[in-house]
């Protein structure tokens, strides 16, 4: 019998052999070391409630976290590692977890006063999505995502069509066609651009390229959708060349030897073998690059006019009124109640938006390891 076919048995035997470990791990485990492992997780797990509930006593379970760690990292280095390290993994996931639950909390009011009835059913925030006026000051009082989303998904599209072209040559010819020397400077050199602040690439677009195309196209004030989208796009840039020449570098040599010892130009090799094998990865690369575009904040801030409501004709990128992430910029400060809530929304259109994004993007790297492993 194939015992490869047996797995009840073979997780059965795992199960125990960890039993084995963990009993004979506690029996060799001195009384102290356990006492602090259990003193460094009580006194975090208090700093954590003690945040919750707004407690000025927090700081008092945090220094008690911090004084168990110390005396564990001198007396008992590895298991105090193992456990900080363990907890610092639970903690953040619990964060990401409460930050979620928060914001879509906070939402709640506003989908509840934006409802419709529909066929006798009352559908939550529905109104939000399917009118174009928004007015917080004027009664009756409206709130709409609809123009908000048209200037993020516009501003998006530009920059993607910015970055992914961009990205992807610039990504084939590091990996492909640059000599090493200019690959090892290059390449750091792009890595860095992701590392300038976007307000400085926002104040770029707000002081050389908006008073441009203010002045050529003849446009009222400044803003426009079209030059908000390259900026942005340009900021994405490094982001997509990064993780597609990643993608791109892993593509087996012996699948390029293989093509060109069959009489192929270099040219043909990578439009045929390394750009296929590589499409999963570059697919993701671009993904990451839209997520950027997506959740970017201060470049849409500084540039755009912050006016919610849409452009006539909806196509027209000359001019640009508001994106998602600048209508939270530019109202957080003075909003409350109904408003503030209406802004949580906002955050959680983006928050879906970009969390699908991010789990695509990862899916398709996965099939990329997959394929190239041989497992298809």
């Amino acid at each position: 019998m194939d015992p490869s076919i047996d797995t009840g048995a073979g997780v059965a035997g795992a199960v125990t052999r960890w039993r084995r470990t963990a009993r004979d791990h506690l029996e060799t485990t001195p009384p102290a070391a356990t006492i602090t492992i259990a003193s460094i997780v009580v006194s975090l797990a208090a700093t954590l409630v003690g945040f919750l509930v707004t407690s000025p006593y927090t700081v008092v379970p945090f220094l008690g976290f911090l004084l168990a760690s110390g005396y564990g990292w001198v007396r008992f280095q590895g298991l105090t590692a193992r456990t900080v390290t363990f907890l610092m993994t639970v903690s953040t996931v619990l964060i990401l977890c409460f930050i979620t639950v928060f914001i879509f909390l906070e939402s709640i009011p506003v989908l509840r006063y934006e409802s419709v009835t529909v066929l006798g059913v009352s559908v939550p925030g529905l109104r939000l999505f399917t009118q174009t006026r928004w007015d917080a000051v004027a009664a009756p009082i409206r709130y709409s995502m609809v123009p908000m989303i048209h200037g993020t998904v516009m501003v998006t599209a530009i920059a993607t069509l910015v970055s992914a072209p961009l990205g992807i040559a610039a990504a084939l010819f590091l990996s492909e066609i640059a000599p090493a020397v200019v690959r090892e400077v290059v390449k750091p050199g792009v890595e860095i651009l992701a590392g300038i602040p976007s307000i400085v690439y926002g104040f770029i677009g707000f002081t050389i390229l908006s008073p441009w195309a203010s002045t050529q196209f003849r446009t009222t004030g400044q803003g426009s959708y079209l030059f908000v989208g390259i900026v942005v796009g340009l900021m994405a840039l490094p982001t997509v060349v990064s993780v597609a020449e990643d993608a791109l570098s892993s593509v087996p040599e012996s699948m390029k030897s293989g093509s060109l010892a069959m009489g192929t130009t270099d040219w043909q090799t990578m439009t045929s073998i390394t750009i296929p094998a590589a499409f999963s990865g570059v697919s993701a690369a671009v993904l990451l690059g839209v997520g950027r575009a997506i959740g970017e904040t201060m470049a849409a801030t500084v540039m755009l006019r912050g006016v919610p409501r849409l452009t006539e004709p909806l196509y027209n990128v000359f001019y640009g009124q508001e994106t998602l992430t600048s209508l939270i910029a530019n109202n957080y400060g003075n909003a409350n109640g109904l408003q503030m809530d209406a802004l949580f929304v906002a955050g959680v259109i983006l928050f879906i938006t970009v969390l699908c994004i991010s789990v695509g993007s990862q899916y398709v790297e996965w099939r990329m390891q997959k394929k190239l492993g041989g497992e298809i």
